[in-house]
């Protein structure tokens, strides 16, 4: 999945705080102790006896290539992207993938040798490292980093990149120290159908489906237009979001990626060659049969999938919350409430644990590199130490003092009211104000952290404030239900241990030929059989199924999977390093 995400996933990462090995690791249960957590005020980073490195703020532009899309990415013109600019000194230009496969453009860089300053390659720095056109951190980040090894502390070494080079390639993105308040998950159902249904038990995939075909029955046009029960999106890498990741969800897996770790003896396999999984593409073959499927779920591209969303006829959708989030505030900003949609804990059957939930800690894997080309290395780390501080956490998250929030009555840090309308309505409101846009790929604190005000660096920190994001139909469906959040409907992370290997779809694969392996495996047999045995009728289900299964044998996937495991292995013990 996420070699190639976003997500940004986004969110969308299943993190939270951290038990397990590590010597600061902690339970996400103890979310009110975490939420306590301060850390060293970001304008005075160095210890006490380390002097403040002056940083000279003359102009300098970077360059910047980053393998993730940004729609509404400002140019660095918005106010924050200024405030940083005046603040540095540092301009950012920043080339965001515009395609659907960012390979090619580092392919691209790496066999030319013409690199930008900065580079955020995601999964696919092998590229790069592999041709030269990265540099070494771990001297920079001594000399010129504190604020960097402050953020990570004993994550830091979760940076290195293996136990053959155990050197630091890149400074690490998604939050440090994050909390769980919202659920991670994949299957998402319209407020309306349960509210019609008479809020009927959504457990298993069997109550999933029966609510899709018995609303889909009485409302087969929304608004004049066609109903659509249930669609997928299989746009180039976001067929690994859409169409496969659910098949993990539902049976009781946690977020790695292409792959099944047993939480027991650490072995990995490929997730969709579980029999399990195997059922899940069976229920979409059902689904399918019925009708109930969209016909267009593996030829639509990402914005007629949006616009599907916005339209408020999709019952039904397995999809990450980053990846539906503008459609779902368009639906909002149109004022379609009960066509907006909440996230339930689907599983398999009654047996089956939701694991969705489960935090990996600290991935590492992925980031922010430095090149060879860069014209200054010393600023650009400088510059990405500022990142981690909490000037630069206040600013990007919630934007500038007095132009886009203030300090309440009891000193909390609040939104100003037009502020806090447009975040929730606008799809634009990053392009326009630059909140947000300038967080992930850099260091970023999560949402346990607060800052030298008491304040949590993050907003939306507090179950209160998750609340106060609700619309009130959501807050209707929720009541139905007997609860106050979306989280309440799923088992606490509080069951599970934080995983020792992190996650795999963060890991970074150096030979080419198991990453020849996986890019056939992944991009050539599975979508093409996937949705192959998805469409079929029900009675060459099992036999377009032995046929993927055969075909991946025969392109090697044994040996990608003892390379994995051989890996996850390394992993945890590269990272007991110090």
């Amino acid at each position: 999945m996420k070699k190639f995400l976003s997500l940004l996933l986004v969110m969308l990462l299943i993190t939270g705080l951290f038990t397990g090995c590590e010597k600061n690791e902690k339970n996400t249960s103890e979310i009110e102790k975490s939420n306590s957590e301060t850390v060293d005020n970001g304008n005075d980073d160095t210890s006490d006896n380390e002097p403040k490195e002056e940083v000279s703020k003359e102009p300098i532009t970077f360059t910047m290539y980053s393998a993730e899309a940004n729609a509404n990415y400002d140019e660095f013109k918005s106010p924050v992207a200024q405030k940083i600019k005046e603040l540095t000194g540092v301009t950012l230009e920043i080339e965001n993938e515009i395609g659907t496969d960012p390979k090619q453009r580092l392919g691209i860089m790496a066999a030319s040798g013409d690199y930008p300053d900065l580079v955020y390659a995601k999964g696919d720095l092998n590229l790069l490292k592999d041709a030269g056109g990265i540099v070494e951190l771990d001297d920079l980040i001594e000399e010129h980093g504190s604020n960097i090894k402050k953020l990570f502390g004993d994550y830091l070494p979760r940076l290195k990149w293996s136990l053959d080079d155990p050197h630091i390639y890149y400074v690490g993105t998604y939050p440090v120290h994050e909390v769980s308040l919202k659920p991670a998950g994949a299957f998402w159902l319209q407020h309306a159908v349960v509210k019609e249904l008479g809020y009927p038990e959504i457990k298993t995939l069997d109550d999933f489906g029966k609510a899709i075909k018995d609303y889909y029955a009485k409302n087969p046009k929304i608004d004049g237009q066609d109903t659509i029960p249930i669609t997928i999106l299989a746009d180039g890498w976001r067929f690994l979001i859409s169409v496969t990741n659910p098949a993990w969800a539902v049976t009781g897996g946690s977020d790695d990626g292409e792959w099944y770790v047993d939480p027991e003896t650490y072995k990995a396999v490929r997730h969709h060659t579980r029999e399990e999984e195997k059922e899940y593409f069976r229920w979409l073959n059902h689904m399918n049969n019925e009708g109930l499927l969209d016909p267009e779920s593996f030829t639509q591209k990402y914005d007629q999938y949006k616009a599907k969303i916005a339209s408020g006829r999709v019952l039904a959708l397995t999809d990450a919350e980053w990846e539906i989030s503008e459609g779902e505030t368009a639906l909002r900003q149109s004022g379609l409430e009960e066509r907006m949609h909440g996230l339930y804990p689907i599983v398999l059957n009654e047996s089956t644990e939701c694991r969705v939930n489960q935090s990996p800690g600290y991935t590492g894997g992925w980031g922010v590199s430095i090149t060879k080309s860069c014209k200054d290395p010393v600023r650009a780390i400088q510059f990405l130490d500022w990142m981690a501080t909490e000037e630069a956490q206040i600013l990007t998250h919630w934007g500038i003092e007095g132009e886009h929030w203030e300090y309440d009555s009891n000193g909390k840090r609040v939104f100003l009211p037009e502020i806090d309308e447009q975040r929730r309505n606008d799809t634009e409101f990053s392009k326009k104000t630059g909140i947000g846009n300038y967080a992930y790929p850099f260091p970023e604190w999560g949402n346990g952290i607060k800052d030298s005000t008491d304040n949590y660096v993050q907003p939306d920190s507090e179950i209160d404030d998750v609340i106060a994001n609700y619309t009130d139909t959501e807050k209707e469906i929720l009541a139905g239900y007997g609860v106050k959040t979306w989280m309440d409907l799923f088992p606490s992370p509080e069951k599970f241990t934080s995983k020792p290997w992190g996650a795999t779809w963060m890991y970074n694969i150096d030979d080419p030929d198991l990453v020849e392996i996986d890019n056939k495996v992944r991009d050539d047999i599975g979508m093409r059989l996937i949705p192959k045995a998805i469409l079929a009728s029900p009675d060459k289900f099992d036999e377009i199924w032995d046929q993927y299964l055969k075909e991946m044998d025969e392109a090697d996937l044994p040996k990608l999977t003892e390379a994995m495991n051989k890996l996850i292995q390394e992993k945890m013990e590269l990272w007991q390093s110090k």
